[in-house]
């Protein structure tokens, strides 16, 4: 613990040093920011059908979150405060209260070199395909590997990069807290990345972050990210994760590993610069009960098609999408209230981005 904590300070003594011999140089603000709205109704006449992130209502016009983004660089340093408001920020950092629920992002990195970048803070995770902010991501809705994994780290963690190649590793709390309340486990998790970029037209990323929990129990999480650019009309992107987790029973010891994992493929079609159409079909399975069928007798899998089109006017996009998820199981609900194995829904939002 003195040698991670020694570590830490040494990172932040280099940031502040560098900042202040680096005044001199000259220097950008760059703010952008984005807001967004959105109806959904879903055919269970229930709001409970859903079951992944930031879309959870039914016939309701909602608030999905407006943010602003400030970034100060200069020629070795960087300033980012990323501030979110509405639910979809509350959500995205459920662990705090009050004004920090707000900071979605707020980091310091000095770059001594143009390969290498150490980096101090709190950041959005490398894990998965999809972002929080939502005029980042073609489908509205959430996947359920998103929903479960890793949201953000805070920390530390330094990168490199090798002509095509990228590494990163970090140290970092537990996972989603900015903070440790006092009385809560708070041993550090580990963070890691390769990234190869050989063109544009495609790119991987081998994501990892592990470690022991809040509640003692112990995660490990492997995840690979693909991009191929195939046309300025076409592209995919695919995105496969696995988590594996010890519960603790005590007197240091734990029981055996249990799973979750999942895949999806996302298919995006771009007729024209004002038009674009992304189909995701994701494959959730969690047969040992970790996460969505945690409260069922058994435990199965979710087989969720989201149909959705990209309308852009200037800097406004509308969302009109079609959502359909399918189980093994009955963990979904009818409009009469009976237990079905599928729920439908579809939704409606606009994004404006600047």
């Amino acid at each position: 613990m003195l040698r991670k904590f020694t570590a830490s300070v040494i990172v932040m003594t280099m940031l502040i040093n560098a900042s202040a011999q680096d005044s001199s140089k000259p220097a950008s603000l760059v703010i952008s920011g984005s807001a967004d709205v959105y109806y959904r109704y879903g055919f269970g006449k229930t709001k409970a059908n859903n079951l992944t992130s930031f879309t959870n209502s039914h016939n309701s016009f909602e608030l999905g979150m407006a943010t602003v983004k400030l970034n100060y660089k200069t020629s070795k340093t960087e300033v980012v405060a990323d501030l979110g408001f509405g639910k979809r920020a509350q959500e995205f950092s459920y662990n705090d209260e009050g004004i920090l629920a707000g900071i979605k992002q707020l980091y310091i990195s000095y770059s001594p070199k143009s390969w290498l970048k150490f980096t101090a803070g709190s950041w959005a995770t490398h894990v998965g395909y999809e972002l929080v902010d939502a005029n980042l991501n073609r489908n509205y809705s959430m996947s359920y590997m998103f929903t479960n994994g890793p949201f953000f780290h805070t920390g530390v963690k330094a990168e490199v990069t090798h002509k095509t190649s990228g590494f990163m590793i970090g140290l970092a709390n537990p996972t989603d807290f900015k903070y440790v309340p006092d009385g809560l486990l708070n041993d550090k998790f580990l963070l890691a990345q390769y990234s190869f970029a050989p063109s544009d037209k495609f790119k991987m990323y081998l994501n990892y972050v592990g470690g022991q929990n809040i509640d003692s129990s112990k995660s490990d999480q492997y995840d690979i990210v693909l991009l191929s650019k195939l046309s300025s009309k076409f592209s995919l992107g695919f995105n496969g994760t696995v988590n594996r987790t010890q519960s603790y029973l005590g007197n240091k010891e734990f029981d055996k590993s249990k799973s979750w994992w999942g895949s999806a493929l996302y298919v995006n079609v771009d007729p024209s610069s004002t038009f674009g159409l992304t189909l995701r079909g994701e494959y959730f399975n969690d047969k040992n009960q970790l996460k969505v069928y945690s409260s069922q007798p058994l435990g199965g899998n979710v087989f969720a098609t989201t149909l959705s089109a990209n309308i852009k006017v200037e800097n406004l996009i509308f969302i009109p999408e079609f959502r359909l998820d399918r189980a093994t199981e009955t963990i979904f609900t009818k409009s009469d209230g009976a237990a079905t194995k599928s729920a439908a829904s579809i939704l409606f939002a606009a994004i404006y981005s600047f």
